[in-house]
């Protein structure tokens, strides 16, 4: 399992008495885990695949970095993207799946202030003051994260040189949101097959 923070910045200004949110930034903190399982069953795999016969399997998780969300103004409310990879090595011969949670809550918090989970179930587009993330690489179309593990992936076959998977963050929020830090807790879990 992968855990990180995301950590959105929000900085305002004030022009003319009315407060303006600079922009986003989401930094992505991470730990590289590793898990050990069973061999595969006789009779299951993919014939000649670079995998050890007989011995355990490795799976494990790498990310590729910080997220960077620039906000763009559009009347009273400000959006923004940003994505990042993450890299699942794994010579099990039945490939792997891939599991996102907010275990800790889903809400973006800063004090008091809070950014909501999108409400969709399928990709949509954002309400004001949500944020989502997808892994179509779409830059309108978002899903909520969960408390609960929810399947983004299913990749059949060994990865002995890695499979990576670009998870998109989008975020809209309003000018009435507090300027600040806010976070929240997102982890990643691959398992063999």
């Amino acid at each position: 399992m992968l855990i990180f923070d995301i950590v959105i910045i929000m900085k305002r200004v004030t022009i003319c008495g009315r407060h303006l949110i600079l922009g986003f930034l989401v930094l992505v903190s991470s730990a590289l885990i590793q898990q050990h399982a069973g061999a595969s069953p006789f009779g299951k795999g993919v014939f000649g695949a670079d995998v050890p016969f007989g011995s355990q399997t490795s799976i494990s998780i790498a990310l590729g970095g910080n997220v960077n969300i620039n906000m763009t103004p559009s009347g009273a409310n400000f959006s923004g993207t940003g994505s990042h990879t993450l890299t699942v090595t794994s010579n099990d011969v039945d490939g792997y799946k891939l599991y996102a949670s907010a275990p800790s809550g889903t809400d973006m918090m800063n004090g008091s202030d809070t950014i909501s989970t999108s409400a969709n179930s399928s990709p949509g587009a954002l309400a004001t003051n949500s944020w989502g993330y997808n892994t179509s690489g779409s830059t309108v179309n978002f899903v909520g994260m969960l408390t609960t593990p929810t399947q983004i992936k299913d990749a059949a076959g060994p990865y002995t040189s890695g499979d990576d998977t670009t998870v998109t963050y989008g975020v809209i929020a309003d000018i009435t949101k507090g300027a600040g830090y806010y976070t929240v807790h997102v982890a990643y879990t691959a398992v063999p097959d």
